[in-house]
């Protein structure tokens, strides 16, 4: 007989959600973490990272205090200060997740887990830190073990934790760098680049693709960039990182730059040039487990064609977002569970959301995307300057941008760049979820005065009926 009905792997935001669902269906559960309990997600990326921002966020706006009629003398930050804050939100929700593990009668298992061959389903060994191992048994295993921050060691691109820095270093500086250069122009190098540029820093930005945010919608990505430059970044596209070469306090990088090569030198260095899954010491290879660069191959319940072995969220690939893995964890309990709704996972309704100043958010297919379809479409755009609110908030600068079949009226994406639309997002994905067409959008009514109207008049826009612009 088996230790629990199932074993999850990882604790993050796919790991503990995969626990609670299996708790929710009646399923005996346990759940492994060899760190804290929320994984990187609530202890090192999602939240104290936005945490960090709304900190940039409130400096931001102590600055520009007379736009809005009001006197601060001195707007200015305790670099420490705003450190502290951040480790205190992600320590309160570490500890939130463990009263979910308790609520729920989940069993917690702290230490580092591999796999062995056994039925129905791997045996889980864990080693815990007085290197003692035990094993147990399950009619199921999850893995959730999530990734981390891509090195190129052989062009130098690795972290040292003091000069070069990933995600982890960046959340808890000791201080402020002067001159910092950021590799990568993905959500997380802008969000890090922005942040760090409104506490004063002179921030380099590097992409080896043709623009930055290169996931984005091209229109967005362009939005986006001028309005970064307006703050004062500088960013390379099209450019390369060579090597990097360290000094007692300093790095210095070799940049290739419109074709010439130049060496710049920086006091600290970002890391953001892609995501590894942590697949390493799991035994994988002896279960016969497919992974494919680093991430393991499953399918739309996050079943890996090994008898009673899962796995989801930045394991499996991308998108590499926290929904994308708590969403993935329901799917996947509900299929093993057995439950009569249950539903394969679809990538194409996960939305993305940049929450750097401006902020950046997406649904579904770009325009490019879009052509390559064949489809013809009808495109609607309406600016931030065209809405009452958004003006009111002295955040007039941005764009909604919708993408209709023009044959059938399925949304087929919206890109969104401005003042809070990693809120505004999510109506447009319900569209894309409930299959709504533009008519159904276009005879939905939208509050007054709110930026959501926006969304409304990209629709409208789309039909050439915009009434504002």
């Amino acid at each position: 007989m088996s230790d629990f009905d199932l074993i999850v792997v990882g604790s993050g935001p796919g790991g503990y959600v995969a626990a609670i669902r299996a708790s929710q269906l009646g399923l005996k559960t346990a759940i492994v973490e060899k760190e804290s309990l929320g994984g990187v997600c609530l202890n090192w990326g999602c939240i104290p990272t936005k945490a960090l921002l709304r900190s940039a966020e409130v400096l931001h706006l102590a600055r520009t205090a007379d736009q809005f009629g009001l006197k601060i003398d001195k707007a200015d930050f305790d670099l420490q200060a705003v450190v502290k804050r951040s480790r205190g939100v992600a320590s309160q929700l570490s500890g939130g997740v463990k009263h979910l593990m308790k609520k729920n009668k989940i069993t917690v298992i702290a230490g580092t887990a591999r796999l062995e061959q056994a039925s129905p389903a791997p045996r889980v060994v864990v080693t815990d830190t007085a290197g003692q191992d035990t094993g147990y048994t399950a009619a199921h295993v999850i893995l959730a073990t999530g990734a981390r921050a891509r090195a190129i060691p052989q062009a130098g691109l690795a972290p040292d934790g003091k000069l070069i820095w990933t995600y982890r270093e960046a959340m808890v500086p000791d201080a402020l760098p002067k001159r910092l250069l950021v590799i990568g122009s993905g959500a997380i190098g802008i969000e890090f680049a922005s942040f760090y540029n409104e506490l004063g820093s002179d921030v380099t930005v590097v992409e080896a693709m043709d623009r930055i945010l290169p996931a984005e919608d091209a229109e967005v990505s362009a939005f986006a960039h001028k309005a970064f430059e307006k703050q004062g970044l500088t960013l390379h596209t099209s450019a390369q990182v060579k090597g990097l070469t360290r000094a007692e306090d300093s790095v210095t990088a070799e940049l290739t730059l419109n074709g010439q090569t130049e060496k710049q030198t920086f006091d600290r260095v970002i890391l953001a040039i892609g995501i590894v899954g942590n697949v390493e010491g799991l035994g994988l290879d002896a279960l016969g487990v497919r992974v494919d660069r680093s991430h393991i191959v499953v399918d739309g319940f996050g079943r890996t064609g090994v008898p009673g072995l899962y796995a989801i969220g930045d394991l499996t690939g991308g998108p590499w977002l926290a929904h994308k893995a708590s969403h993935e964890a329901v799917t996947c309990v509900e299929g093993l569970a057995g439950a009569t709704d249950a539903h394969a996972f679809d990538a194409s309704n996960v939305p993305g959301c940049t929450y750097s100043h401006p902020q950046i958010a997406s649904v579904g297919l770009t325009e490019a995307q879009a052509r390559e379809t064949g489809r013809k479409l009808k495109i609607g755009r309406f600016p931030f300057v065209g809405n009452g609110k958004a003006i009111a908030l002295g955040a007039g600068d941005g764009l909604v941008k919708t993408l209709f079949d023009a044959e059938t009226g399925e949304l087929l994406g919206a890109h969104m760049v401005g003042a809070e639309v990693t809120e505004l997002i999510q109506g447009y994905v319900i569209a894309r979820q409930g299959e709504l067409t533009e008519l159904d959008l276009m005879h939905t009514i939208f509050p007054h005065p709110t930026l959501s109207e926006m969304m409304h008049e990209s629709v409208l826009a789309s039909q050439g009926q915009a009434l504002h612009i």
